[in-house]
């Protein structure tokens, strides 16, 4: 019997223990939620947690917000699939806080007030950008829902032995709905506090995890990653680089692709850049990306034991059966270390180790959620609709309403996306906001003579060219990963179009400047440089 069907068997023993174990994580959460709504007054309070977080408590929800599904479910599959360039995905998101934190921290918190449509409409006509800035926004964050989605999808479906499409598709369906709740009961301050617990409950098992297989090979990581290599059935190739991105000239290029896209990415993520805005002072800005650098840091070199962990000890077919794309090979990790599939110990592990994936992805999906509704109703609603008119109830209002919108749409797509491989949808959500977001924030913040068509333009072009390639590449169609296997329609050899969308948004809204006849506001921009270098003035 497979390990896969072994681990629904054991799943199904242990049910009740798997149900208890959930219940507790989710009303704890949603208990935690109710608390901070009640102390949800304002819009500042919704939209920015009141802005009173330390740099250490924005720090360690920033890790919550980032370490999603992707980290701990399709980063430990990528690697246990695909050896060395797996592992790829770590680096790339860890890298990409530098950049964060060098460009992007510290000018945005001077410079905004809720949302990223803030500082773009600083020195520009307000309602075109707020309306491109929402626009990308609220796309960007239903590309990283998706693989939110997927994951909840096959963790659940695994523990539950869930095997027919009905029960999956429900599962999708009800995450969504607890999504729903954490926002529009929370908002951003029972947003921020589930983040955080999440973060730490997420550490804690994977330091668990990483203690127990380093255990299981004597802390030899040497024995470890050769005893992946040999169980993997590829030899020394699996911890060399190519395995999946040296086999032909299109493989090289979507890895260069990959790369970009994870390095530029999370600068212009919307739900990383929201947080900046829950501290008090820039100095607290800076102060949690540090300690998001070092907290995800710390988890992405434990990504080692679990993804070279479950090639090691888990049998390949079985993690391919269980899930094509090696989403679940981080709980069967966990069941193989506990002591296997029809042990006690084994079930209690997948238990947990499960519920705390399940709260990491509950937890992402609240943040997510919370950044697009805030600037449906921040940027789109009060400033574009009602022209500033609306009042902050009304606003708020309309947040709750939106973050209804978005969470239906995020779970009929999310339904689609289950099967596949959950950080290859993230990389797909970076290449986005790396396209469309990016561009337009450096250029607002660093450049002088951007105009609004540039903006326009940047966002537009970079938004419009990243979601086109992507609806015509493989993971859409034309290969049995891909969202629609029966069916192909690609042309776009490249799983990740960030190497020509992300350099088309720099471009387009550098040519959309040098075109545009409108003079930029120079007195704007001094005041916009002040205040964003010095905080003078900042909220």
């Amino acid at each position: 019997m497979s390990t896969y069907l072994l681990a629904a068997e054991s799943a199904s023993d242990n049910r009740p223990l798997i149900i208890t174990l959930f219940t507790v994580f989710v009303l704890a959460t949603l208990g935690i939620t109710v608390w901070a709504g009640r102390q949800t007054k304002d819009a500042n309070d919704f939209y920015a947690g009141g802005r009173q977080f330390s740099g250490f408590q924005n720090g360690l929800a920033i890790s919550g917000d980032y370490m999603s599904a992707a980290s701990f479910l399709g980063i430990a599959g990528a690697i246990a699939l695909s050896g060395y360039d797996g592992f790829l995905y770590s680096i790339g998101f860890l890298v990409a806080w530098l950049v964060a934190l060098l460009l992007v921290a510290e000018p945005l918190r001077n410079s905004g007030r809720y949302t990223m449509g803030d500082v773009l409409a600083y020195r520009m006509r307000q309602r075109p950008v707020r309306t491109a800035a929402g626009v990308s926004t609220i796309v960007v964050s239903i590309f990283y829902l998706l693989a939110q989605m997927a994951g909840a999808g096959v963790l659940v479906s695994l523990l539950l032995g869930i095997t027919s499409e009905a029960g999956k598709i429900l599962i999708v369906v009800l995450v969504g709905v607890v999504m729903m709740l954490y926002v529009t009961i929370g908002g951003m301050k029972g947003t921020t506090w589930v983040q955080m617990v999440k973060a730490v409950l997420l550490i804690a098992g994977t330091l668990l995890i990483t203690f127990l297989v380093l255990l299981k090979f004597d802390f030899n990581v040497s024995h470890l990653l050769g005893e992946a290599a040999k169980n993997s059935g590829m030899g020394s190739s699996f911890l060399e680089p190519g395995l999946k991105y040296g086999v032909n000239a299109t493989s090289k290029l979507d890895f260069l692709s990959l790369g970009i896209a994870l390095v530029l990415g999370t600068a212009g993520l919307p739900h990383i850049l929201i947080r900046f805005y829950t501290v008090p002072t820039a100095q607290a800005a800076r102060k949690s990306v540090n300690w998001a650098i070092g907290i995800i840091g710390g988890f992405y070199l434990m990504t080692i034991a679990l993804g070279f962990g479950a090639a090691a000890l888990l049998d390949r077919d079985a993690i391919i059966a269980s899930n094509k794309s090696g989403n679940t090979a981080a709980p069967l990790l966990a069941e193989e270390i506990g002591g296997g599939a029809d042990s006690t110990g084994g079930a209690i592990l997948l238990a947990v180790i499960s519920a705390v994936a399940f709260a990491t992805i509950l937890a992402v999906v609240a943040g997510l959620t919370l950044a697009s509704s805030s600037s449906f109703a921040h940027d789109l609603y009060a400033n574009v609709i009602r022209k500033g008119q609306a009042t902050q109830k009304e606003e708020i209002g309309a947040a709750r309403w939106a973050t209804v919108g978005i969470g239906t749409v995020a779970v009929v797509l999310g339904v689609f996306a289950r099967d596949l491989n959950v950080a290859g949808l993230v990389a797909l959500a970076f290449a986005v906001a790396a396209s469309a977001n990016l561009p337009t924030i450096l250029y607002s913040l660093f450049w002088k003579r951007f105009t609004t068509q540039g903006a326009l333009w940047s966002i537009y072009g970079g938004l419009i060219s990243s979601v086109f390639l992507v609806l015509f590449s493989p993971v859409v169609s034309g290969k049995p990963t891909s969202m629609f296997p029966d069916v192909d329609f690609h042309w776009f050899p490249l799983e990740n179009p960030g190497l020509i969308s992300i350099p088309l948004g720099f471009l387009l809204g550098w040519l959309g400047t040098l075109v545009s006849k409108e003079e930029p506001d120079k007195a704007k921009y001094a005041e916009l440089e002040v205040r964003s270098l010095t905080g003078h003035g900042a909220h």
